[in-house]
C-alpha cells in the first residue's frame, strides 16, 4: 500500500495568489506598476483635449497676471481692481478691431483665398512644366487638405467654427478664474503633496509662472511689432489685403517657426498678384520683419525668461501638432518652456541635497 503523501511534490512552491512570498510580491509590484503606466498612457490619449484646454488657460491666465503685476507698477491699486482693468482693456481692445475692421476684414478675407488658391496653382502649373510636381498632384486645394488632415484627430473638434469659439470660450474662463485667484489653486495642488516636497512646489511653481510670464510678454510684443509693421508697410508698398496680412501674421507670430514659415507664404503668394515689383517688396518687408523679431525680440525674451533651442521647439510642434491638432501646435512652445523649467528645477534640488549630504 503507497504512502498518499508520496504523490505530492517534495516541495511546495508559491502560487500566483500566494502574496507572502517575496518573489510574487517583486512580481506584482512591477505588473502594477506598467500596468498603470499603459492606463495613464490611455487616459492622457483620451484625456488631450480637455488638458490641453486646461493648459491654454492656465497660459492666458499667465499673460493676465503679467499685464496685473505690469499695471501694479504705474497704478498702485489692489490686484482685484487692476486685475478688472486687465480684463477690460482686452476686451475693449478686441471689441473696437472687430468694430472699425470687421467689416474690411471679413471682405478680404473672401479675396484672400481666391489668391492664395489661384497663386498656389499657378505655382503647382510652373512646377508640373519643369517637371518638379506630379501631374495628378491636385494642385493647391489638394495640398492644403493633405496639410490639414496631418494634423492630430484629438482636437479635430478644433476645426469646426462652433468647435474653435467653445475651446477659445473655455480657455478664457479657465484663465480667467485661475488669474483671479490663483494662490488658492495652488495650495490645492500642494495639499495632495507630502510635506517634505511642498517647499519644492512652491519654488518651481514660482519659477514656472515667472517664466511664463515673461514668454507670453515677449510673444505679444513680438506679434504686435510683427502684425503693425507688416500691415503698415505692405500697404505703403501697394500690396492688396495688407490689413489682413498684417492681422494674420500678428497672429501666427504666436507660433515660432511655423508661423513665420507660414504668413511668409501667404505675404510672397498675395505680394506676387499684384504684380512682380510688389512681390518683391512684400519679401523684403517679409525678411526685414524675420530680422527685427530674430535679432532683437526673441532674443530679449529668451535672455528674460527661458532659452528654448529653435530645432528643440520646431520639433515639438510638429509632434503634438501631429498628436493633438492646432491646439497642441500652438502650445507647444510654453510646453516645452515649463518642462525644461521643472527639470532645471528638479536638477538643482537634487544637487543641492546631493551636496548637503557629502
Amino acid at each position: 500500500m503507497t504512502d498518499a503523501t508520496s504523490d505530492r511534490p517534495q516541495a511546495e512552491q508559491p502560487g500566483p495568489t500566494d502574496r507572502s512570498d517575496p518573489v510574487v510580491r517583486h512580481e506584482l509590484r512591477r505588473a502594477s506598476a506598467w500596468i498603470g503606466l499603459g492606463v495613464a498612457v490611455i487616459l492622457l490619449w483620451w484625456l488631450a483635449q480637455p488638458l490641453l484646454l486646461i493648459f491654454g488657460g492656465l497660459v492666458f491666465a499667465a499673460m493676465l497676471e503679467g499685464g496685473t503685476r505690469l499695471l501694479g507698477r504705474v497704478l498702485p491699486i489692489r490686484r482685484g481692481l487692476r486685475l478688472a482693468i486687465v480684463c477690460l482693456a482686452v476686451v475693449a481692445f478686441v471689441g473696437w478691431t472687430a468694430y472699425f475692421t470687421g467689416s474690411e476684414i471679413a471682405g478680404q478675407a473672401e479675396g484672400l483665398r481666391s489668391v492664395v488658391m489661384a497663386q498656389t496653382d499657378r505655382l503647382f502649373a510652373w512646377g508640373n512644366r519643369l517637371g518638379l510636381m506630379p501631374q495628378d498632384g491636385g494642385g493647391g486645394g489638394a495640398i492644403a487638405k493633405q496639410l490639414m488632415g496631418s494634423l492630430g484627430q484629438v482636437t479635430a473638434a478644433v476645426g469646426t467654427a462652433l468647435g474653435a469659439v467653445s475651446s477659445i470660450a473655455m480657455i478664457v474662463v479657465i484663465g480667467l478664474f485661475i488669474a483671479i485667484e490663483p494662490r488658492l489653486y495652488e495650495r490645492g495642488i500642494a495639499w495632495m503633496l507630502p510635506m517634505a516636497k511642498r517647499d519644492g512646489f512652491y519654488r518651481t511653481s514660482a519659477k514656472m509662472g515667472h517664466t511664463m510670464r515673461r514668454l507670453m510678454f515677449g510673444r505679444l510684443i513680438g506679434m504686435a511689432v510683427e502684425g503693425v509693421f507688416t500691415g503698415v508697410a505692405l500697404g505703403l508698398v501697394g500690396v492688396p489685403m495688407a490689413a489682413l496680412l498684417g492681422i494674420l501674421t500678428g497672429l501666427l507670430a504666436f507660433l515660432p517657426n511655423i508661423g513665420a514659415i507660414v504668413s511668409g507664404g501667404l505675404i510672397v503668394l498675395v505680394g506676387f498678384s499684384a504684380g512682380t515689383h510688389t512681390g518683391l517688396w512684400a519679401i523684403a518687408i517679409y525678411c526685414i520683419v524675420q530680422l527685427i523679431d530674430g535679432y532683437v525680440i526673441v532674443p530679449m525674451v529668451a535672455r528674460r525668461s527661458v532659452d528654448l533651442a529653435p530645432a528643440l521647439v520646431l520639433g515639438a510642434q510638429i509632434l503634438f501638432g501631429a498628436l493633438f491638432g492646432i491646439v497642441g501646435l500652438a502650445l507647444a512652445d510654453p510646453m516645452v518652456a515649463m518642462i525644461k523649467v521643472m527639470l532645471e528645477q528638479l536638477s538643482g534640488e537634487r544637487s543641492e541635497g546631493s551636496a548637503s549630504k557629502g
